[in-house]
């Protein structure tokens, strides 16, 4: 079975790059506060490398 993960968005989009505006819509975030579950893959581990300054991850 895949590691869960809860994903929090803490700052904003305004004045980042592109890039890391389409890694937080990927992940299902649109404004701060906003929280999604995943499973832990490769795929979302490269996602929240690019953007961990942006969010906040806890174990499930």
């Amino acid at each position: 079975m895949e590691k869960r993960i809860r994903i929090t968005q803490i700052k904003g989009t305004i004045r980042t790059l592109p890039m890391h505006r389409a890694n937080i819509a990927a992940l299902g975030l649109h404004g701060i506060g906003t929280v999604t579950e995943k499973n832990l893959n490769p795929a979302i581990e490269g996602m929240i490398r690019k953007v961990n300054h942006l969010i906040k991850i806890e174990d499930i």
